[in-house]
C-alpha cells in the first residue's frame, strides 16, 4: 500500500464534485465538525461506558470517552506524521500531513455505532438470534445476514451508520471522507470470514461500499468469495485502535480509583508499572517537590504520566513496523509490539480490570438490567416487523423514525430497520420504551 493513495479527501456519495475541490486540507476537519454537530454523537453522552449512569461520581460516558481517545488518537497521529516526514521528505507539503485530524475523527467515531448498556447491548442483540426468540429467523433470512445479526458488532454498526442512506437522507450517509471511512474499520472483513473472535467490520448491506473505498485507497484485498471479503487494514486504523485502548484501559483504573474498587496503593502500582524504578521515583519525587497531597490529583498526574508513555511508545511501534503494516503482514494491535516492561503491565491492567473492575457489582447489575432491557426490546419490536399487520405491531412501528425503513416489503429489511433504531438508543430512552412497551410507565396527561 501506498500513502499517496492511502490518503484521499475524496467523498463518499459526491464523487462527480470531488474535482472541485481546491481547499483539500479543509476536508477532514469537516469530517470531524461534521460527527461533532451530529445528533449520533451527542447521544453518546447517555451511553454507558463501563459504569452505571448517572451516579454520585462522575465516570467515563461512550461520549467523554470518545473525546478523550480522539484527543489521543489526535497527538497518535501528529506524531507519526512528524516522524515518518522526517523518514520520507516527499510526504511533506502532500495529505499526508493531516493523518492527525484523519486518526482524530476516526476516534469520535469509533463508538458511534455501539447500542444502549455497552458491551452487555451487543451481547443481547447476538443472543437473541442465536438462542433466544429470534432463533427462529434462521430459516427466514439468508445466512449472510444470519452471520451478520448473531454476531452484531457495534464497529460494523458505526461504519454502516456513516455511509448507510437511512430514508430521507442524503446519498453517502454522512458523506465522509474515503480515507476517514477506512481509518474507523478495525476488523476490514464480512463476518462469515471472522473465525473464532467474531469481530467484523461491515454488515452484508454495506460490503460493497466498504469494497469501493478500499480499492480506491489502494487497500490489499486478502480474500474475495461469494462468502465475503477480507482486507488488510487501512494503517490509520492501527492508531485508532491504539487510542481506544490506551484510554479504554487506563482511564477505567482512574474511574474505579474514584469509586473506591481500587485503594489509591493499587491504583498507583498499576499506573507507575510502566515505567522502571528510577523513573518512577523522580515521578513521585516532583509530585512531593509540587506539594500534591491531594490523592486524587496524585492518581490523575500518574495517569497522565501513563498515557503520555503508551502514546510515545505506540508512535514508535508504528514507524518501526511502517513496511509490514503498508504491505497487509502486520500482525496484531501496536500494543503488541511496544517494550516487553510496559506490554507486561499493560495486560497486568487488563488482569486487575477484569478481576476488580469488569466483574464488579456495580457493572453487573447495570449489564443484568441491560441485557433484560435489550432482551425485551429485541423480541417484542423484531415481533412486529416480522408480523407488521397485527394491531400491536402497527402501534410499536409507530415509534420509530421516519428514517428506519420498517414499512420495507422484503423482511430482511424490516430486520436491520429494529437494529439501526435499537442500538441507536440511549440507555435512558431504551430504559422509557421498556417500561412503556410493558405498561410500567405511562406519559402524564
Amino acid at each position: 500500500m501506498h500513502w499517496a493513495k492511502l490518503i484521499s479527501n475524496k467523498r463518499l456519495g459526491q464523487e462527480d464534485r470531488h474535482a472541485e475541490r481546491h481547499d483539500d486540507r479543509s476536508e477532514f476537519k469537516r469530517d470531524s465538525d461534521r460527527l461533532i454537530y451530529s445528533a449520533p454523537f451527542r447521544r453518546l453522552q447517555n451511553k454507558t461506558q463501563v459504569f452505571p449512569l448517572p451516579g454520585s461520581v462522575f465516570v467515563h460516558n461512550r461520549l467523554t470517552h470518545s473525546l478523550e481517545v480522539a484527543s489521543l488518537g489526535k497527538s497518535l497521529g501528529d506524531d507519526v506524521a512528524r516522524k515518518l516526514i522526517k523518514k520520507h521528505p516527499e510526504l511533506g507539503g502532500t495529505l499526508f500531513e493531516e493523518i492527525g485530524t484523519i486518526v482524530q475523527t476516526a476516534c469520535y467515531a469509533h463508538d458511534m455505532g455501539n447500542p444502549p448498556f455497552g458491551h452487555s447491548g451487543e451481547q443481547a442483540i447476538q443472543a437473541f438470534f442465536k438462542e433466544g426468540a429470534g432463533a427462529y429467523l434462521e430459516e427466514k433470512l439468508s445466512p449472510r445476514l444470519w452471520a451478520d445479526i448473531t454476531h452484531f458488532e457495534g464497529n460494523a454498526n458505526a461504519f454502516r451508520l456513516l455511509t448507510h442512506r437511512f430514508l430521507g437522507r442524503r446519498e453517502g450517509g454522512f458523506v465522509m471522507t474515503y480515507s476517514t471511512l477506512a481509518s474507523i474499520v478495525k476488523y476490514p472483513h464480512s463476518s462469515s470470514l471472522a473465525g473464532a473472535h467474531g469481530k467484523f467490520g461491515f454488515f452484508e448491506t454495506e460490503e460493497t461500499t466498504y469494497r469501493k473505498i478500499a480499492d480506491e485507497l489502494g487497500i490489499i484485498c486478502h480474500a474475495s468469495t461469494e462468502d465475503g471479503i477480507r482486507y488488510a487494514r487501512h494503517p490509520l486504523a492501527y492508531l485508532m485502535e491504539a487510542a481506544d485502548d490506551i484510554c479504554y484501559e487506563i482511564m477505567d483504573i482512574e474511574d474505579s480509583h474514584k469509586l473506591k474498587l481500587l485503594s489509591f496503593e493499587e491504583t498507583a502500582d498499576l499506573l507507575l508499572g510502566f515505567f522502571d524504578d528510577n523513573t518512577t521515583t523522580s515521578i513521585r519525587q516532583r509530585i512531593e517537590a509540587e506539594g500534591v497531597t491531594d490523592k486524587n490529583e496524585q492518581v490523575v498526574y500518574f495517569r497522565a504520566c501513563a498515557v503520555g508513555k503508551l502514546e510515545s511508545l505506540c508512535v514508535d511501534a508504528f514507524v518501526e513496523n511502517e513496511e509490514a503494516i503498508l504491505n497487509g503482514t502486520f500482525e496484531g494491535s501496536l500494543i503488541d509490539h511496544i517494550p516487553e516492561l510496559q506490554k507486561k503491565n499493560y495486560r497486568h491492567c487488563i488482569d486487575v480490570s477484569v478481576e476488580k473492575i469488569y466483574r464488579s457489582k456495580a457493572v453487573l447489575d447495570v449489564e443484568l438490567s441491560g441485557y433484560k432491557i435489550m432482551e425485551t426490546l429485541m423480541e417484542t419490536l423484531t415481533d412486529a416487523a416480522v408480523n407488521p399487520k397485527k394491531f400491536h405491531s402497527k402501534q410499536l412501528i409507530r415509534r420509530f423514525s421516519s428514517q428506519y425503513d420498517i414499512q420495507n416489503p422484503n423482511l430482511e429489511d424490516r430486520i436491520m430497520a429494529v437494529l439501526d433504531y435499537i442500538s441507536g438508543m440511549t440507555d435512558i430512552y431504551a430504559l422509557d420504551i421498556y417500561q412503556k412497551i410493558n405498561g410500567i410507565s405511562l406519559p402524564i396527561i
